[in-house]
């Protein structure tokens, strides 16, 4: 697809929507102008025909078509093109000649129209800067320790592999949502290369002594985020940066430490922070007999 139909492809993959009415394109992005009369009122006066041989369209047309930057015009799609292959049968037009045409039915269709492209747009700046949710992170990490069935050195190489395939920097939680299914596609199928993790002997209790302590830090890490839930808009009212800069640390945390306690420590956590009050002074705190279920 060249550059200049590349303008004009719905970025999302999203259909434009006016109200009960999806709006065709083509595979160079152009919009159908049918699909537009039908949604403006299908009054015949409007029909697309009657637009295309306006005047003013011609010589609107004649300049979306004027070579850009100096690259000849046959390598540039056409403003219009016509479908009658019986299924998407219809005349496609690019954005600007859709603004035009919006215009040329009234003032009110052209406004609706405006609206609905650049509720599209915004969607999908939205969606281009949102990465994954903490149930995502997580779905992702039980495959990779799934698959790496606990051996240190693959469970390294997966996360390094991912990394590279998608080119975020630091933490796999950076991954765009929009990445999400091919990250988790992309985990569930590549090569497995198997590399003998080094394994240190250790005692019984040395094992339980590591258990509780990675425990421990998890639940701490649990209340930390909630604290952040509670305060985090105070501080980034302070000082944006700080806040910026702490936030992926405490959703990072957060979705390592439920991988590290069992079902009940988590649901006993979740009852004890319903009813917490972060404001009390610490004689207050004290003075309180908690009673969780």
């Amino acid at each position: 697809m060249n550059t200049l139909s590349q303008n004009f492809v719905n970025p999302n993959n999203k259909a434009l929507v006016l109200g009960e009415f999806a709006i065709r394109q083509d595979e160079d992005g152009r919009y159908c102008l049918n699909d537009l009369h039908k949604a403006s009122g299908n009054d015949k006066k409007h029909q697309p025909a009657y637009f295309i041989r306006n005047q003013q369209t011609k010589d609107l047309i004649a300049e979306i078509e004027k070579p850009i930057n100096g690259a000849s015009a046959n390598l540039q799609t056409p403003a219009v093109g016509k479908i009658n292959d019986g299924i998407n049968n219809g005349t496609y037009v690019v954005k600007e000649l859709v603004y035009s045409y919006a215009m040329w039915i009234s003032a009110k269709f052209h406004l609706i129209v405006v609206r609905a492209y650049d509720a599209l747009v915004m969607d999908w700046k939205i969606n281009e800067k949102q990465t994954i949710s903490p149930e995502q992170a997580g779905i992702l990490y039980n495959i990779v320790h799934t698959r790496a069935k606990g051996n240190g050195g693959i469970i390294a190489s997966m996360w390094s592999r991912l990394k590279n395939h998608f080119k975020y920097s630091a933490s796999y939680r950076e991954l765009k949502a929009f990445h999400f299914e091919d990250a988790k596609f992309y985990l569930e199928n590549i090569e497995i290369k198997e590399k003998a993790a080094p394994k240190a002997e250790k005692t019984s209790e040395m094992s339980d002594l590591l258990k509780n302590n990675l425990q421990g830090l998890a639940i701490h890490m649990i209340w930390l985020n909630n604290w952040w839930k509670e305060f985090g808009s105070a501080v980034a009212q302070f000082n944006p940066n700080i806040a910026l800069s702490v936030d992926p640390h405490f959703k990072d945390g957060v979705c390592f430490a439920y991988h590290f306690i069992d079902k009940n420590t988590r649901l006993q956590i979740e009852e004890q922070q319903r009813y917490h009050s972060w404001n009390l002074s610490i004689q207050d705190r004290y003075a309180l007999n908690y009673r969780y279920k």
